[in-house]
């Protein structure tokens, strides 16, 4: 999908120190997800966190929300805040923005960070997205969001923090999410695989869950593998990988301390 006009996403900025920050959400969430992250890195570093289109107080058009549009609006973040090179952390669907941002503006990127990242389409790109809607129809969009959130967490999780999230994800338009998640699937069919070659730059991934066969998520264990993780060992041989385990889909929520040192050692490394 062409991108749209490139626009300013709505953010927040703390701190001051290089490298900078950007902290990039995942679908349906905001840059509220980040906040333990801008609590600890702020005293020391300059630290951004955004909220992309059709999320959060960014406005957006349902035809506007693509993994394409999302990374060119990241990139022009990068440059109209006029971040030295800056590392980029992305959740979930915010893996996929931070890969197509540093694949637009590879000079502004120092290192990447992938958190609880995933691939839901292979083949053809209208195959994967059309796929894709055809299982969100099916169920109906509100029951497959709520299915999907649901999922995301643990019988050991936070009950507060599983029922804020799975609101917040209801929230977002049924005009957004139906036309943005198929658009993954699409994304990661023809992107993914070019996305992660491309990457120059030093990259940690920070994985904590994986869907299992039977499509239900479970917590990783260390020394366990994903197929996700097995192509990121493929097509990103140089990439650091580190297991978070007893915490669902939401690790820099559910394991802050952790997930914020291992973003220090990926900063350190730089």
């Amino acid at each position: 999908m062409a991108t749209a006009d490139v626009t300013l996403p709505y953010h927040v900025r703390v701190g001051t120190g290089a490298p900078p920050l950007v902290f990039v959400h995942g679908f349906g969430c905001s840059h509220e997800d980040w906040h333990a992250q801008l609590v600890h890195f702020g005293p020391d570093r300059s630290s951004v966190a955004c909220d992309l289109r059709g999320h959060g107080a960014t406005p957006g058009k349902p035809t506007e929300c693509s993994i394409e549009t999302y990374g060119a609006d990241v990139a022009e973040l990068l440059r109209a805040l006029d971040l030295p090179r800056a590392v980029l952390v992305g959740h979930s669907m915010g893996c996929r923005v931070v890969l197509q941002a540093a694949l637009d503006a590879p000079g502004r990127v120092a290192g990447l960070v992938l958190i609880d990242g995933s691939r839901i389409g292979e083949g053809e790109a209208a195959g994967a997205a059309r796929a894709t809607s055809e299982a969100v129809a099916a169920q109906g969009y509100a029951a497959f969001t709520q299915q999907l959130f649901e999922g995301m967490f643990l019988p050991s999780s936070e009950a507060a923090l599983k029922e804020r999230i799975v609101a917040r994800a209801r929230a977002l338009p049924e005009a957004i999410g139906a036309a943005l998640f198929p658009r993954m699937a699409a994304w990661d069919a023809v992107n993914m695989e070019r996305a992660l070659s491309t990457v120059r730059q030093p990259m940690r991934v920070i994985q904590s869950t994986y869907m299992n066969p039977a499509r239900q998520r479970v917590s990783l264990k260390p020394g366990e593998t994903t197929p996700w993780l097995e192509l990121v060992r493929a097509r990103a041989p140089r990439a650091s990988i580190e297991i978070v385990s007893g915490v669902g889909h939401f690790t820099q929520l559910e394991a802050a301390d952790t997930v914020n040192r291992l973003i220090e050692g990926l900063v350190a490394s730089l």
